[in-house]
């Protein structure tokens, strides 16, 4: 028996041997796609974060970026991203078959990639081709770039209060690991080195790719939008009919009839409710009372003038009412003007809404019109003399 296990695990071992054929890649040519998962603390919280690995194929030159998800506005904000750093792109880009990019896969190298993903494509002047399934040597790079860069980077376990501070030190520590590592094949320059030999012959930046995952959405009576398991305002105006949510890596924005309707910074958890008191100032108009006790006014930080009169109207018995007036009054004049007018009305000592919409009447009135100008070819020589005489020739004598 042992004999025999011998022999088969010799026969099996020589038929199961993979050899590969090292890769050269000119400068320009490609770079490479693909995402890990790593452990850091956020805030004191344990977070598993989804991080975005370019690697450019000539120079060896790496781009890493964390995100929450690996949702396809993350994939666009990671591309442009690492564009902007490497001042231009590659004309081939290889990744997996990941679903954001892939939507179906057929024999061979066939594929029929996702909409969006090819309009960035198109946007960045990119040729992208798949990778055969469960074939990660065929990106070994950036495969390997992973590894590198869990064992250097995040370990020990990285502890940051944001993300954001998380990404910018992530971004010093690829030039930092860039300009101290010497190049595999180019043994003799840093890969930094490398790098900058490599711009030139990269497809110029494009600019920003505006990357953004589209959903339609119905609007509720209480002016909120539900995506990803949390909730934004809108203005009450869009209330009643669909719009449509552009989810950014970033932030959110809702569009209806092809205007904006809200834009907020984009939530992460579950169940978060993001309020825009100022879109529910028209409503104010109707149920001022709601001003008091409205959800999307608590901790509303107005502006220091606006703010000392709404502490002062809180001891009128309308006082409800003529704050509403002083906030209907920035939708059509402004905030800074309200929050001037507001000021000039505390240094008078009142605080009535009469009085701050009577100084921004006064501030709407029309500047009196300019001196015309008389062309010296329409100068009158002779001056008229009024003499009102003449108008007796008019008389009738009965």
């Amino acid at each position: 028996m042992r004999r025999y296990a011998r022999r088969w695990s010799k026969e099996r071992g020589q038929s199961t041997a993979a050899a590969y054929v090292p890769l050269s890649f000119a400068p320009g040519e490609t770079y490479q796609f693909d995402w890990s998962h790593e452990v850091v603390l956020l805030n004191g919280v344990t977070v598993m974060v989804k991080a975005a690995h370019v690697r450019l194929c000539h120079s060896r030159m790496l781009f890493v970026r964390c995100y929450p998800r690996e949702t396809q506005e993350m994939v666009f904000d990671a591309h442009d991203r690492a564009f902007a750093l490497f001042k231009g792109t590659c004309v081939r880009g290889i990744y997996d078959n990941m679903k954001t990019a892939v939507e179906t896969i057929f024999v061979g190298k066939g594929r029929l990639y996702n909409r969006r993903f090819m309009q960035m494509c198109s946007h960045y002047l990119v040729d992208p081709v798949a990778c055969t399934p469960a074939s990660g040597w065929e990106k070994g790079q950036v495969e390997n770039q992973v590894g590198l860069v869990r064992e250097r980077f995040f370990t020990p376990r990285l502890r940051f209060k944001t993300l954001d501070e998380l990404n910018a030190w992530l971004l010093d520590k690829c030039i930092a690991y860039a300009k101290a590592h010497r190049h595999p094949e180019l043994a003799e320059q840093t890969v930094w080195e490398v790098f900058e030999a490599e711009r030139p012959k990269l497809v110029p930046y494009a600019g920003r790719f505006d990357g953004f995952h589209a959903v339609p959405a119905s609007v509720s009576t209480t002016c909120l939008v539900r995506f990803d398991n949390n909730k934004y305002s809108v203005t009450a105006s869009a209330v009643g009919r669909p719009v449509e949510v552009h989810a950014y890596a970033d932030r959110i924005v809702i569009r209806q009839d092809g205007r904006i309707v809200a834009e907020h910074a984009r939530s992460f958890g579950r169940g978060e409710t993001t309020y825009d008191p100022w879109h529910y100032v028209p409503v104010l108009a109707r149920k001022p009372g709601a001003l008091r006790n409205g959800a999307p006014f608590e901790d509303w930080v107005l502006p220091a003038a606006i703010e000392r009169v709404r502490r002062k109207l809180t001891s009128a018995d309308d006082g409800n009412r003529q704050m509403v007036d002083i906030l209907n009054a920035v939708l059509t004049d402004g905030l800074p003007a309200v929050e001037a007018a507001c000021a000039e009305a505390i240094a008078h000592g009142v605080h009535s809404a009469d009085v701050v919409l009577n100084i921004l009447a006064r501030q709407r009135d029309p500047a009196p019109p300019a001196n015309i100008l008389t062309p010296a070819a329409l100068t009158l020589r002779h001056a008229p003399i009024a003499d009102c005489a003449r108008y007796d020739n008019l008389r009738r004598t009965i």
